[in-house]
This record gives C-alpha cells, structure tokens and sequence, in this order.
C-alpha cells in the first residue's frame, strides 16, 4: 500500500485485450457496515474474468471502471461491524465480486461479509488460493448435488479442467471409484496419479463405448454439448450434475425433459455463487483429512497481469494460474 491511502490494482474500463492489462493505483476502499476490508495475499484466476474483460465488461450491468477478481485469500484489515477479528485466515468468493462490486485484483479488497469465509489451514497462501471457487464448485457439485459416497462410481466428464482435477482428488477422498474421461489420452497420466482408478477417451460418445464400469454418478463439465450423452450413460438409478459448460454449448435446444431424460435418471446442476461458512468448512475438513495438495500450474505477480491474462484466455496452463500479491 503506498503511503498516501492508496493500493496497488488492475482496472479495466471497458473491454480490452490481454496486454492493456496494467497495475495502477487507486484509493484504499473505505470500510462501511456490513463489509469486511480484506488484505489480499494470492488470487486464484478463473475464465469467468477473461470473459468480462473480453465481452461482458461494455454492458450496462457492468459499472465500470471495476476491478475484476471474483476470489481471493488473504487476512481481515478491518472487520467493521463483523465477527471477524483482525488477521483471521480468510477466503472470499462469488456474491458479485469483480461484477458487481470491485474484486480482488487488488491488494486490499472491500468485501460483502457474508462472502467472505474464516478458515484454519496450514497451508502457504499460493495453495490455498488454489481452493476457493475451483474446489467449492467440484465439493457442492459432489456432496450437495450428486450426493457422492464411498459405494458409488462417478464419471468426470472434463477432467483435465481445474474443477475436475479437483472434483477427482475429492471423489477418491470421500472413497468414491473415479472413471476420468478426457478428449486426450496423454492426459491418462497424470488424471491416475491423481486419483482416477479409470481413463477413458471422450469422443461425444460414451453411452455407445464399452466402459470398464459402469458409473452410477456423473459430474458434467462439458455442459449441454455432452450432457444428453452423459445421462444415457449412467446406470438406473443414476445422477447427472450438470456443472460447467466447457463445450462452449450453453442451453439445450427445443428441451423436452420427459424424451430428453431417461427414465430412473435424475438431472441436477450446481451453482457456486452461494457458498456458506459451513459448506466451506467441511469442504476444508475433507481436504485436510484427505491429505488433498491443492493443484495449480503458475503464479504469476500483479505485475505480470498480462501475461497471466494471455494464458487464461488461451489456454496451456494446464491448471489453475495463481497471481500472487507478495
């Protein structure tokens, strides 16, 4: 923070490419009732915040100028009228960060309260800004959605994605058997050595291949490209959790749920923007007794915004990119 009441920041003003990405600076936030000032250690970079600087950052539902950033990890500055404490162990997510309200590519962001979660880790801050939004969306798209549990097989449809990383590494510590499908198979490796028992290739088709097992539990990341496809392949009864939309397909044309969902198949879906204290601590306890290692491939410093940026939009990471503010 310089000395003169104002924070280090990446703004944007409209939409832009990657490289006019740059650190300014801007005047602290000031705290006010019912928000929290938090000090921000690491962020962990999503593709949402690629797309609001590449298309959604010139609509009207975009204040401009805004910092983007819709997660972070870092210590409470200022508590406010909270019942947190200065220094507690923080991470913050969703709620409109980086939308509606300036975000965390910041080193101090001013933040709703109620999106921002205590936690007790001992984890170095560059991994523990790998967990937020990338494995709160895998956890609630296991536990509250599909209802995972030691006996069932589920199918990781997109796993090579930061979430289904993510969503593998939870499956195998609730006990779940793991099936990871993925477009390439020099991908096989590295989905076992992170706990898939099975690798298979996705060629849009999986209800029409011979699978090892068959999976009772599908998380599909891919989205409405795959997802008729997924719940033919389930078994009966089975469950389908519609996640991501990594095909780039976002609605299901002309849908008429009684033909387009089998019968004894169960359809459900998950959205991340309404996290709770006591979902992100038993999503923390299973990653501490799991002995999870939370995954991320690069870290960059603020400094380096357009580089990160660049990768993000293109892809080549091969996992989460972390920018780091110390």
């Amino acid at each position: 923070m310089s000395i003169d009441g104002h924070m280090k920041a990446i703004v944007i003003n409209g939409c832009c490419k990657a490289e006019d990405l740059q650190v300014c600076e801007i005047p602290m936030p000031k705290v006010r009732e019912g928000w929290v000032l938090v000090k921000v250690h690491a962020v962990g970079l999503n593709h949402s915040e690629a797309i609001l600087r590449m298309y959604e950052a010139d609509n009207d539902y975009i204040s401009t100028p805004i910092v983007p950033g819709i997660e972070c990890v870092g210590e409470i500055a200022d508590a406010s009228d909270s019942a947190f404490k200065k220094g507690d162990k923080v991470m913050a997510l969703m709620g409109g960060m980086g939308r509606s309200f300036n975000g965390s590519y910041a080193e101090y962001a001013m933040l709703p309260a109620k999106n921002v979660f205590k936690v007790d880790a001992e984890l170095d801050w560059i991994s523990l800004a790998a967990i937020p939004e990338t494995y709160f969306t895998a956890y609630g798209s296991l536990v509250e959605c599909l209802m995972l549990t030691a006996d069932d097989t589920l199918l990781v449809r997109g796993a090579t994605s930061t979430v289904g990383q993510a969503a593998i590494q939870l499956a195998k510590a609730i006990g779940a058997t793991v099936i990871a499908a993925s477009r390439r198979e020099s991908s096989f490796e590295k989905l076992k050595r992170i706990g898939a028992d099975y690798c298979i290739i996705d060629d849009e088709h999986i209800s029409q291949q011979h699978l090892p097992i068959i999976p009772n539990k599908v998380l599909e990341l891919i989205g409405p490209k795959t997802l008729q496809d997924s719940l033919r392949t389930v078994s009966h009864p089975g469950y389908v959790c519609n996640t991501g939309i990594l095909g780039n397909v976002f609605t299901v044309d002309h849908f008429d749920p009684i033909k387009y969902i089998p019968n004894g198949v169960f359809l459900t879906g998950f959205f991340s923007n309404y996290p709770t204290q006591t979902g992100i601590d038993n999503m923390m306890e299973l990653i501490i007794k799991g002995a999870i290692r939370p995954l991320y491939n690069k870290v960059f410093t603020l400094e380096e915004i357009a580089e990160a940026h660049k990768l993000l939009e293109f892809g080549g990471a091969g996992g989460k990119i972390i920018l780091k503010m110390m």
